[in-house]
């Protein structure tokens, strides 16, 4: 079989796992699946496989294969595999937070994967030798840790919007839950009038307060037994009319609290994965400063790509500045992070497509 071939099947093998995997996840959340190891075993298969898609491109074409944008997707389905395994494993979350793990970083995985195999031309797919300027030892550590850190910047970001999307969620069940609430309490009182216009008043008293008191079921039975058959049928009515609905809140108030607790997992999460995404694109940008400086003469050029990854730079700084020196939580650093999750797609993807620079060689080319 050759190198095409087996590139090929590895290529395939690994789109289908993701999609595979992606779709375990999505109902794994929808249904509240007990077993996650079969996502975790989806994930493994799939980062192995990419992994050994690049090591036969690296052995065919005689360079490291982040030449073009076809190896350069495949590298980051690569790594976002690699940082979601990363994550379940050495990161104590809840189940909830892993399966929301797995559903973010499955899809993303798959549409970088998809783009690189059916998105691109044939020739872009197909080994091509080094032009002069990437024939260097910087080759593998600039492009590398750029990636590196564009995997980790774009997971952190999605986890953020997911972070906004719970949050929102919240808000607006609190609010219908809250008037939900105002009309069972008139409801409520309403019952315990009727009950009180049927009995007498001094017994039903005695008996609203032990309710509130959340006195034993014993003690009830026995204060209404020493009422009339009416009044104890209206009081019981009354009673178990405030005790469902003091269950249905009860349940409302857990299943709140674990998407609170689900939200909190995702921004601790977040804020974790771009704390080290930063650093990784940091050292990116340092050392693609000393290769411009020996490929072309200046450290820097103001090139499109360098433009934007400059910005994308300083919507991170900014996020982390807000999180650790203003000590700002949840929904306003989570709207930066969102944001930086569209400039890193602009610098990573939309500057070779819509532009041509020092940095588009190997890179989809504008015509006209």
């Amino acid at each position: 079989m050759s190198y095409f071939q087996l590139e090929n099947f590895f290529s395939n093998f690994s789109f289908l796992i993701l999609f595979v995997s992606m779709i375990y996840y999505w109902i794994n959340i929808a249904f509240n699946l007990k077993n996650k190891n079969l996502g975790t075993f989806g994930m493994i298969l799939a980062n192995f496989s990419i992994f050994t898609l690049l090591i036969l491109r690296w052995k065919e074409s005689g360079h490291f294969p982040l030449s073009n944008l076809y190896e350069s997707f495949l590298f980051l389905s690569w790594n976002l595999t690699l940082i979601h395994l990363i994550l379940e494993k050495m990161t104590p979350f809840s189940n909830k937070s892993d399966k929301f793990l797995g559903a973010i970083t499955s899809p993303t995985a798959l549409f970088t994967n998809a783009f690189a195999t059916f998105s691109l031309p044939e020739d872009m797919r197909s080994p091509s030798p080094l032009v002069p300027a990437l024939q260097s030892n910087w080759l593998m550590m600039h492009v590398t840790v750029m990636i590196l850190s564009y995997s980790a910047l774009i997971c952190g970001s999605l986890l953020s919007i997911a972070y906004l999307i719970i949050t929102f969620y919240l808000r607006k069940h609190s609010f219908c839950a809250s008037e939900s609430n105002k009309n069972s309490k008139e409801k409520l009182l309403f019952s315990f009038s009727e009950a009180e216009a049927t009995s007498d008043n001094i017994i039903l008293q005695s008996e609203i307060e032990k309710k509130q008191n959340i006195i034993s079921n014993e003690d009830l039975n026995n204060s209404l037994s020493s009422t009339s058959p009416i009044s104890t049928n209206s009081s019981i009515y009354s009673l178990n009319f405030s005790n469902n609905l003091y269950n249905t809140n009860l349940n409302n108030v857990n299943v709140v609290s674990k998407k609170i607790k689900l939200a909190d997992d995702l921004d601790n999460l977040s804020y974790r994965i771009l704390g080290v995404g930063f650093p990784l694109l940091t050292i990116g940008i340092l050392s693609g400063a000393v290769w411009a400086n020996e490929a072309w003469g200046s450290y820097w050029s103001w090139d499109p790509k360098e433009t934007w990854a400059l910005l994308t730079w300083l919507v991170f700084a900014i996020y982390l500045h807000t999180r650790i020196i203003k000590g700002w939580q949840g929904k306003k650093p989570a709207l930066i992070a969102s944001l930086g999750f569209f400039i890193v797609w602009i610098c990573f993807l939309g500057v070779n497509l819509l532009g041509e620079g020092l940095h588009s060689y190997g890179f989809i080319k504008m015509n006209g």
